[in-house]
């Protein structure tokens, strides 16, 4: 007997352990005293914070790695626009045999180095022969070899295409931090909404139990009373129906609270593979206290408050830089294409002295269009998508504030709201207690009793009601911060 009972004992052990696996995440536990190795599974429950749910969101979410990508994105955007100042190689071979007869055999080579400015330095070598070689390209037998300069002097110089793509993709990769902060907040902010609704189901949940519960208790008195003929048989009907109605509010509740479960499962997510909570799962009691530390607002103020900093301002105004360097660029394109190139040719390309300014290339290069008009007109394009760009920064500037001062007023409302409910909700407690003591003595009525029990559940969900909108509204404060908690 002794024996059978250590294993029954060790059995439910293990599947304790087994079951702890099974949840999505690993969170602390809590167990009602004196548990027996019979009822222990049954009766553990394990918390699950918001800091602690918002910490997996964060870090597992598809959303929030995809807005990852953004980071990666500027990141390859910036390599591929630093990549227009790589330096070249480049090889040009020309052969023409005709009747056994060489036309012709060319072969160039050079070496390109762009600079940030119009200036780009080149190293050159040619060999040519041939029976109908064009003269000038005749070169020394063993080759002739090239170092000089090429340099924009009109469209190019102070900005070109390279150095507009450059500057442009260095911008983007600013704007995409903001980006990536905006969707990792928005994550959040869904995430936090639906955690503020699994916690309302799971305090309704718990006072319909607490009520049942009463008036289960309740119902047996008076069935005792009954029987022994201190109450009349109508009251045991009455307490009856009662508990009939609290179980049924009781089974809403523990659907809405499965309901709200599922929903939070959908941003539950480890490695890539989606977690669904266990049934034991239940969200912190006291959300309302723990809500600021849990999203790091914690000494925010409209006092302290700047638009210019949030996220949403920062990327507004990088794509503004961003159309500015477009528009400096389509200005330079008002101007005439002037190109110059100057190389010193030499025979020897390891003798640095065989250089000199009587041996040389050189070479303008010029042309203008006569009335500009593409021209002026890409130009007032980029200048009209600027003015846009700033009229975009000014309304949104202002919605953002006018929205963080709301939130803040209705984060004082609510707040003030949420203690005339508490006080509320424990002065309808002392009068159901008072109804239930004079009922004890014989002078209220089963009916009184219910009608007390009532407004109590009728408080108790207005002062949940109001804890969700404190909730929300901080939860929107957050949102409208843009905030990225670093401590998840």
């Amino acid at each position: 007997m002794i024996r059978n009972s250590k294993v029954s004992y060790l059995v439910v052990i293990l599947m304790l352990m087994v079951g702890m696996k099974l949840v999505a995440v690993p969170l602390s536990r809590k167990q009602t005293p004196q548990q027996t190795p019979q009822n222990v599974l049954q009766d553990t429950t394990i918390v699950m914070s918001l800091k602690e749910y918002l910490g997996y969101v964060k870090k597992h979410h598809p959303v929030v790695k995809q807005a990852g990508l953004i980071i990666d994105q500027g990141q390859a955007q910036l390599l591929k626009a630093r990549g227009g100042f790589d330096p070249k190689i480049e090889v040009d071979y020309d052969r023409k045999d005709f009747k056994g007869t060489e036309y012709y055999d060319e072969l160039r080579g050079a070496f390109k180095i762009p600079t940030w400015y119009g200036v780009e330095f080149k190293a050159g070598a040619e060999r040519n022969e041939g029976s109908f070689l064009d003269p000038s390209l005749t070169v020394p037998e063993d080759g002739l070899y090239s170092a000089g300069v090429t340099v924009q002097l009109g469209q190019g110089l102070w900005i070109n295409d390279r150095m507009a793509t450059l500057r442009k993709a260095k911008l983007f990769r600013q704007q995409t931090q903001s980006e990536r902060d905006l969707l990792v907040n928005a994550v959040l902010f869904d995430a936090t909404q639906v955690y503020f609704e699994w916690w309302q189901a799971a305090q309704e949940r718990e006072l319909f139990s607490e009520i049942l519960e009463n008036s289960q208790i309740r119902l047996n008195a008076i069935k005792r009373s009954v029987e022994v003929g201190d109450k009349a048989v109508i009251d045991s009907v009455e307490a009856r129906i009662a508990v009939k109605k609290r179980l049924l509010g009781f089974e809403q509740a523990k659907i809405d609270f499965i309901k709200k479960r599922l929903e939070l499962s959908n941003y539950l997510w480890i490695d890539g593979v989606p977690v669904e909570l266990q049934d034991n799962v239940v969200p912190e009691e006291d959300l309302i206290s723990q809500i600021d530390a849990a999203l790091e607002i914690m000494g925010q103020s409209l006092d302290l408050f700047t638009v210019e900093n949030h996220p949403k301002i920062l990327a507004l105004r990088l794509k503004m830089d961003q159309l500015e360097v477009e528009r400096q660029l389509k200005a330079n394109k008002l101007l005439p294409k002037l190109e110059a190139n100057y190389n010193f040719i030499s025979p020897d390309w390891n003798d640095a002295s065989a250089y000199n300014s009587n041996d040389y290339k050189a070479g303008i290069k010029f042309s203008t269009p006569l009335f500009l008009r593409k021209e002026r007109g890409d130009v007032k394009l980029a200048e009209i998508k600027l003015q846009d760009a700033e009229y975009d920064v000014l309304a949104t500037s202002l919605a953002i504030e006018n929205k963080v001062k709301a939130i803040f007023n209705e984060i004082d409302s609510y707040t003030l709201q949420n203690e005339i409910t508490q006080e509320i909700v424990e002065d309808s407690q002392q009068m159901l207690n008072a109804e239930i003591r004079k009922f004890d003595l014989g002078d209220s009525s089963l009916f009184l009793i219910n009608s007390r029990e009532n407004k109590l559940i009728e408080s108790s969900l207005k002062r949940l009601e109001v804890g969700v909108k404190l909730l929300s509204s901080k939860a929107r404060l957050f949102n409208s911060l843009a905030l990225v908690p670093e401590n998840l």
